[in-house]
């Protein structure tokens, strides 16, 4: 089933509130690995988004769907998108700096073009969209800056790591394009694929990290993780599977671009952080990279 190429002005607002959801959950994580590990973390994240998500559904009168198959692209869904790369982003951030870590998340869209042009018959590679998203990537890195790049030599599993989290970030975008396919809403599929993934991480928690020994987190530990489960997790996740449905999976994962904008424009509005000529040389580039792949305004000339 075909999806539109280009964005309405719908899908870009939806993926500007993404970006800012999931770029404030690089906030959330900076603050809960400093008391709990990197499996617990993401246990309670996912647990507590899917429970939240169980608890609007239920309020609206609605079930979720019984199908086995169903299910089954839910714990695909899960494991691709959620289990394996949230662990891999939040172990990689305990070795490396969030900075840096952004920039190699930065990379996700090169996966997801790629990935995309092999597996489906609607988002191919053209000359446009390769270069808009190597503008795109260099725009991110330019407004995160070289200071983050200056650990790129060490702690190469984890960098190693982020990278693995962003290929699988670019195969679930594509794998996702299945659930339109089946009927499932995006509200079905974000809580279904949540709840998947808690039923995996649930165990691999409590066994390798024995999260029930853990000492008990501070205030400021329990608000991050709720704002990474019921922001940055539940309420993101039913953006994210609204716009794959009607936008598709490269312009799905343009996000990651938007994501170090919005941490910088938090920055400078709620903590006083100054913009400095490389966040506006950055949000330029990722501009052109968006219009690049956008195509309208190059149509247009």
């Amino acid at each position: 089933m075909a999806t539109q190429k280009i964005m309405g002005a719908r899908e870009w607002a939806l993926l500007l509130i993404l970006s800012v959801l999931w770029g404030g959950s690089f906030f959330f994580i900076g603050v809960a690995v400093k008391e709990l590990p990197p499996l617990t973390i993401m246990m309670l994240r996912v647990g507590i988004a899917a429970v939240t998500l169980h608890v609007v559904i239920r309020a609206m009168g609605q079930w979720m769907p019984r199908d086995p198959k169903v299910w089954l692209a839910f714990a695909g869904m899960g494991l691709l998108n959620n289990a394996i790369p949230q662990t891999l982003i939040v172990w990689g951030q305990t070795q490396i700096p969030s900075g840096l870590a952004s920039i190699l998340n930065a990379t996700t869209p090169l996966f997801g073009v790629l990935v995309a042009h092999f597996f489906t018959s609607d988002e191919k590679i053209t000359g446009k969209k390769l270069i808009g998203v190597i503008v795109g990537f260099i725009g991110a890195a330019v407004m995160v800056g070289p200071a983050a790049l200056q650990g790129l030599g060490s702690n190469v599993w984890a960098q190693v790591a982020i990278l693995l989290a962003s290929a699988f970030y670019g195969i679930s975008g594509v794998y996702g394009r299945r659930f339109k396919q089946m009927g499932v809403t995006p509200m079905m599929t974000a809580t279904g694929q949540l709840t998947a993934s808690t039923l995996m991480l649930v165990p691999i928690a409590l066994l390798v990290e024995q999260s029930w020994t853990l000492a008990q987190p501070s205030l400021a530990v329990w608000a991050a993780i709720a704002g990474l489960a019921i922001l940055s997790t539940a309420l993101a996740y039913l953006i994210f599977f609204r716009i794959l449905a009607t936008a598709g999976a490269t312009n799905l994962l343009l996000v990651t671009f938007l994501i170090p904008v919005s941490a910088v424009l938090l920055g400078f509005l709620f903590l006083g952080e100054q913009l400095e000529l490389r966040h506006f040389a950055g949000m330029g580039l990722i501009a052109l990279g968006l219009a690049a792949i956008d195509g309208r305004l190059l149509a247009l000339r």
